[in-house]
């Protein structure tokens, strides 16, 4: 039998994310996790994701989007992770059920000892939400102009690509792209 779960990725207005820490005597105890809970019967992921996030955190929903699905089989249960990323909520997040909660930044969620079917989550947490895949660089000076303009507009994530990767050039041009990125705070793929 699988456990359906519907999780929540909450992000807060300074773009941090809320975990919660597991009670010590539930399956993965002592760890933390995202917010959320079982799938109950006749009941959509939405309403479970609202229901959960209230009873556990205090928070009401007002808009989520699926963010990953992740399944999972541990040697005493399989969990299927419907996660959902709330981008607007009402309410303060507090732990209702006495757990532990705290806001921490997408970057450090790594630091934190969380479920072996949460890493996937935390790679997609950690990620931007959207992220630039190049045009081939035909014309450069167009090329690296548009990759500035991207980066200002406040793309964090590009992928470079291009068709011809053993050229000296091309090599000299990704140097270029992965200078220009890291100059913006951005990661080069």
């Amino acid at each position: 039998m699988i456990v359906h779960v519907a999780a929540a990725v909450v992000v807060n207005s300074d773009n941090e994310v809320l975990i919660a820490k597991r009670a010590v005597d539930a399956h993965q105890g002592g760890l933390w996790e995202f917010p959320g809970g079982k799938v109950e019967a006749g009941e959509s992921v939405e309403q479970a994701l609202a229901r959960e996030l209230l009873e556990e955190t205090g928070i009401r929903v007002e808009y989520a989007r699926p963010l990953i699905r992740v399944h999972h089989d541990y040697a005493d249960k399989s969990v299927l992770l419907d996660v959902w990323r709330v981008e607007a909520f009402s309410g303060e997040a507090h732990g209702r059920e006495g757990q532990p909660v705290k806001w921490v930044r997408p970057e450090q969620l790594a630091d934190y000892a969380f479920p072996e079917a949460n890493l996937p989550i935390i790679r997609a947490a950690s990620l931007p939400d959207r992220y630039l895949i190049t045009p081939e660089p035909d014309e450069l000076e167009v090329f690296l102009q548009q990759l500035d303009d991207a980066l200002v507009r406040g793309i964090k994530l590009i992928q470079f690509r291009a068709k011809k990767p053993g050229e000296v050039a091309w090599q000299a041009l990704a140097h270029e792209v992965i200078a220009r990125c890291h100059r913006a705070g951005a990661r080069c793929l």
